[in-house]
């Protein structure tokens, strides 16, 4: 899709099973699954999104699933299906890691920064060698000293590589323009130092909301993941960013909805709704 000077194309690493009350919080079960259908372990399907971005004559990679670093429990738990995978999508399109300019991860939860790293030689080492990868200070300390409560959510061996290699870029204060047009901004709540990515160009917008709108079913205000650390800032700034994008007509993207991962956003009869748009 062509956003004035900037291109950009939604990819994904297939799917995996998160509980539906996590995903729900405070939601009863009766209501949300009547939008989400779950399995008989209470686990409801979400995808995991990226973005492809090319600007500035740059290939920027927006978020890097969940990867292939997993033992027979976890793949157990979070049920990962679907291919071609992130990497045989960018092979697809041309692409090898190694001409990668950009990686963004949001946060450092496994299902976002997964594939930044890859096993050679019984060693995690990055899996894009000549990329900056970018990540909020604040979220990279918080990955590497986590709480009890989201430790399972952080694995080691997805960013510890690149301080190693000296790839992070650390991104300070609430806003960074990586290249002219792409630019990063603190949407906390999921975590404290989550960021979305904001796609300018030509007049035209698009805003990659990351965690705080998982899925077009979290449009509502109060349907807030009981994963969020600090949910009544999530709730804070889908108020504050919600009406926004509808008033400025901005394209959403959604990082786990399959079905719905980019619409525009309108208001009918006091709800936000989407509106789905195709992006290749």
């Amino acid at each position: 899709m062509k956003l004035g000077s900037i291109e950009f194309h939604i990819l994904n690493d297939g799917t995996f099973r998160l509980d539906g009350g996590a995903m729900f919080g405070v939601i009863p079960k009766p209501m949300w699954e009547r939008v989400v259908p779950c399995d008989d372990r209470n686990r409801i399907t979400l995808t995991m999104n990226s973005l492809l971005i090319r600007a500035a004559a740059q290939w920027i990679l927006v978020e890097t699933g969940a990867g292939d670093k997993f033992d027979d429990k976890r793949r157990d738990i979070y049920a990962f299906q679907g291919a071609p995978r992130l990497l045989a999508q960018l092979a697809a399109r041309g692409l090898e890691p190694e001409q990668i300019d950009i990686v963004i991860n949001t946060h450092l939860h496994f299902d976002h920064c997964g594939w930044n790293t890859r096993i050679v030689n019984s060693q995690a080492v990055p899996t894009f060698p000549n990329a900056r990868y970018f990540v909020h200070r604040g979220e990279l300390e918080h990955a590497r000293h986590p709480t009890e409560r989201d430790r399972v959510s952080y694995i080691p061996d997805n960013f510890e590589p690149m301080v190693k290699s000296g790839q992070w870029e650390l991104v300070e204060g609430e806003h960074r323009e990586v290249v002219p047009g792409v630019e990063l901004i603190v949407l906390p709540g999921h975590t404290n130092d989550m960021m979305g990515v904001r796609l300018s160009s030509g007049g035209q917008t698009a805003i990659f909301l990351s965690d705080l709108v998982p899925m077009t079913a979290h449009l509502p205000l109060p349907w807030i993941m009981g994963l969020d650390s600090y949910p009544l800032t999530t709730l804070a700034n889908k108020k504050k960013w919600l009406p926004l994008i509808v008033r400025e007509g901005w394209l959403a993207l959604f990082c786990h909805d399959g079905k719905i991962p980019a619409a525009r956003l309108r208001e009918h009869e006091g709800k936000i709704i989407a509106e789905p748009v195709v992006v290749d």
